[in-house]
């Protein structure tokens, strides 16, 4: 009997992967909430420039996140993490010591590209079992949901006492911690996911690329990535406008933060008990609609701004923490690598785009204009998002067997077909791995695990 939890070396992946994970994107998001304020200082300093430095790391996320995950399945996964990484620190230092806007750019270029995430991702699935992968992936998941948090608050609070300079070093130091827990930490364990659960596979790009349902949820992780990033271009600024002083614009964004993940663990828990991920995924997306729009028209109270942020908030973390859920469930049987690698270039396309956009947006429109623009995004996003499936009752189980040739496998995947709540079978002989992929209401696992023993 394979025990339900974590055995001791997932436990150790789970939780060192996490924190590498933590540390290089609380490296990423602290700036975004101080930039447009403390980045005054800087040669050639604009609103457009501040949208380029903010949003610069994604670019480069998105040109290379798809090629690193591939050169971790050629050359090893812990190789490309540590070079990903030292890239990410020298990027960071690049950063530190600019005295121009365009240095701090190219420096948040060069972070972005030390790509590390698909080759993370494929590390805890080389190391975990396939019934416990979901819960490694949920750790880094909720690691990524902290480190925003920590931040929100982390940026203003040190901002200024060690300035744009000390941020960047304390990034580049986190580049270097994370090198180490990956050699100390992280098990050495020689083994190998299949290549259809971690990484890209290129002849499957073209097609899921224009899979409709996953489609919808590329263009969704685009705008929410997008809007994120234009709004602080301008956010901080507003909220220094509105007299509150940018030392203590953690004292908006804690509480927010903090109450808004009280709010989505009731939404996220019945959503998936009701089966109502889809009603409340359209939710989600007008709520935040509704927030920036509200933002649009708060300009004197700060007590209504919480409010906007916190209703923000609510929505962002509830769609951060459902759609890549949504990716998993929804993508092809043996395709889940190449899916996520397509959302993985979507999101930091999405974090590009909305750099530039927020700092054009607030040099033409002001902070309103910007808000206005982004909920008119949001309300085209529930558009497209309307005619999504339900994916609640659909997930892809993956499992090694002795498939002995194209025979063999053309058997057991009519076989397969024939157990009530199979949507799908994909046999990958090179591998010996077979991709189920079903509805779980109905799925009888155990006659699946039958037909493979004995087939």
């Amino acid at each position: 009997m394979q025990s339900d939890a974590l055995n001791p070396i997932e436990k150790r992946t789970a939780i060192s992967l996490s924190l590498v994970f933590a540390l290089r994107m609380l490296g990423l998001f602290m700036i975004m909430p101080v930039f447009a304020i403390y980045g005054q200082h800087l040669i050639g300093y604009s609103p457009i420039w501040v949208g380029f430095a903010i949003g610069a790391y994604g670019l480069t996320q998105a040109l290379l996140q798809i090629p690193a995950g591939m050169l971790s399945d050629k050359y090893g996964r812990r190789p490309i993490i540590f070079a990903g990484l030292v890239i990410f620190a020298i990027g960071s230092l690049v950063a530190a010591y600019s005295d121009s806007v365009y240095g701090v750019t190219a420096g948040r270029a060069l972070q972005g590209a030390g790509a590390i995430a698909s080759a993370v991702l494929a590390l805890a699935a080389d190391v975990t079992r396939e019934e416990q992968r979901p819960k490694t992936m949920g750790m880094i998941g909720i690691s990524i949901g902290l480190a925003f948090a920590v931040a929100m608050v982390a940026g203003p609070v040190l901002a200024p006492i060690i300035g744009l300079h000390g941020l960047f070093l304390i990034t580049a130091a986190g580049a270097l911690t994370g090198i180490a827990i990956i050699h100390f930490m992280v098990p050495h364990v020689i083994s190998r996911a299949p290549r259809g659960e971690t990484v890209a596979i290129p002849a499957l790009l073209g097609k899921l690329a224009k899979d409709p349902q996953l489609l919808r949820l590329n263009a969704g992780i685009f705008i929410l990535h997008m809007a994120l990033t234009a709004m602080f271009v301008v956010l901080p600024l507003q909220l220094q406008k509105m007299q509150l002083a940018a030392a203590i614009h953690w004292h908006l964004y804690l509480p927010a933060l903090l109450i808004s993940f009280l709010l989505i663990i009731p939404m996220l828990i019945i959503a998936a008990r009701k089966d109502m991920n889809r009603q409340f995924y359209l939710f989600a997306i007008l709520l935040m609609a509704i927030s920036l729009a509200a933002m649009a028209m708060t300009s004197q109270s700060l007590i209504l701004m919480f409010i906007c942020v916190l209703l923000y908030f609510t929505a962002f973390n509830f769609l951060e923490a459902s759609l890549p859920a949504f990716i998993s469930m929804l993508a092809p049987a043996g395709a889940k690598g190449s899916a996520m690698g397509i959302y993985s270039t979507y999101q930091f396309l999405g974090a590009f785009c909305g750099g530039i956009l927020g700092g054009l947006s607030y040099k033409l429109l002001g902070s309103s204009g910007l808000f206005l623009c982004l909920a008119g995004v949001m309300l085209l996003w529930l558009f497209i998002s309307w005619g999504m499936h339900n994916p609640s009752k659909i997930c892809t189980h993956t499992y090694t067997t002795d498939i002995q040739d194209e025979n063999h496998a053309a058997l057991l995947t009519e076989k397969l077909l024939t157990l009530e709540g199979v949507l799908e079978v994909v046999i990958i002989i090179e591998e010996q791995t077979v991709y189920i992929k079903i509805n779980k209401q109905i799925f009888a696992l155990e006659k699946a695990k039958e037909i493979l023993a004995n087939t």
